[in-house]
């Protein structure tokens, strides 16, 4: 018979394993004989992924405390992956991405989702504009710009306490959502207005909930620091700077920069905030070429986390591409960003590690996958697809 205390240690025993295999190994390249960077390859990879997850449409999410939201196709979560979609149509030119994102665009009537201000429900309408630069058909724009000109038509300030979160861009993944529509309709219509309603709506988050120390953002006035030092902190007592959060700001940035004239008389402060959070995020992340869901902290929870890493490695691919990032100090991380995406890719075409939906740091599986992750993914390969084409 076996005492109580040999129990004890057997039961130890098989918790530390379980704890091993929850987590995974350790993210390393794809096999030597792969190149994972080749056109080729990075192409290939990209339409998996696609494949995968547009057989995979979800119109149910879990949430964090156990429940569900609903998704519909005009929500964020599919604005995020389309996203991915149109940019992989452009760099590759593959008519299949774009055939993807005209049926849904079809479907949806070219509306917005229908929360007037609502900073998610403008993140579709970046698809909407991208298929118009191509088609230039004015009924695939006018639901959004009427939603635009009746938010010119009654300004409300930024965010303060007690915000409303259909009011302003009060949390920073809004900076994804909203703001890069909000420059590619300025640039479609040829109306700065539009352009001008996003620098006011940017820079008064930007107050709210950037931190000037750390070149990173809160997720919302939650995990807001004091003056007087107090507010929440990791169990190290490090500031709390969620990965996906950062990574909606930061590719949020690229998008907008993208669509904005070079003469914008705000354009360097965003290019200045653009190269001062690419030299906090490479400073942070991690060996394997992904970054941890608590910035900061990688320790509170040292899973890696694949979908801020693939807006990260856009981020940084597309600043290179686009002269903003010097290749020298800034494309090895973004390589190793790339070479980390492509572990989590799964020979199915599904991305793993993506923590679900959210709003602060926790940890992931490789079972986890969702649509704004492959958005992520595909917004990461169009550009080192780029950085292939330019001999980088």
């Amino acid at each position: 018979m076996i005492d109580r205390g040999a129990w004890r240690r057997i039961a130890l025993v098989v918790t530390v394993l379980g704890l091993i295999a929850a987590c995974g190994p350790r993210p390393t390249a794809p096999a030597a004989a792969v190149d994972v960077f080749s056109p080729a390859v990075v192409a290939e990879s990209m339409a998996r992924a696609f494949d995968w997850q547009i057989d995979r449409i979800v119109y149910e999410a879990p949430l964090p405390d156990g429940g569900t939201q609903p998704v519909s196709d005009t929500e964020w979560v599919r604005g995020a992956f389309f996203a991915g979609v149109m940019a992989a149509a452009n760099a590759t030119g593959d008519s299949r991405y774009l055939a993807a994102a005209m049926d849904i665009s079809q479907r949806n009537g070219w509306q917005p989702g229908p929360r007037p201000r609502h900073a998610d429900d403008l993140c579709i309408a970046q698809t909407y504009a991208q298929i118009y630069l191509v088609e230039r058909d004015p009924a695939m724009l006018a639901p959004t710009v009427a939603r635009l000109e009746a938010m010119i038509a009654e300004p409300r300030p930024g965010p303060v306490a007690g915000w409303r979160e259909d009011d302003n861009w009060s949390w920073c993944d809004a900076l994804f959502m909203a703001p890069p529509t909000m420059a590619l309709i300025a640039e479609a219509t040829g109306d700065r207005r539009f352009l001008d309603l996003m620098n006011g709506m940017w820079w008064d988050t930007y107050g709210y909930l950037y931190d000037q120390e750390e070149r990173l953002w809160y997720r919302d006035g939650r995990y807001v620091i004091q003056p007087d030092g107090s507010g929440p902190r990791t169990p190290s007592g490090r500031k709390v700077f969620w990965s996906r959060g950062n990574g909606w700001v930061f590719a949020g940035l690229a998008l907008v920069l993208e669509h904005m004239p070079a003469d914008y008389p705000d354009r360097p402060r965003y290019e200045q905030l653009f190269r001062d959070m690419a030299r906090a995020l490479v400073a942070v992340q991690g060996e394997d070429g992904l970054w941890r869901s608590s910035l900061l902290d990688a320790a509170e929870y040292p899973i890696p986390e694949s979908s801020g890493s693939g807006f990260f490695t856009f981020g940084l691919a597309w600043g290179i591409n686009h002269g903003l990032l010097d290749a020298e100090t800034f494309l090895p991380a973004a390589r190793r960003g790339w070479q980390g995406l492509m572990w989590a890719l799964q020979p199915s075409g599904k991305l793993g590690w993506v923590q679900q939906i959210g709003y602060d740091p926790r940890s992931v599986s490789a079972d986890d996958s969702m649509e704004y992750g492959t958005g992520a993914f595909l917004m990461a390969g169009s550009e080192m697809l780029k950085l292939g084409a330019r001999g980088s």
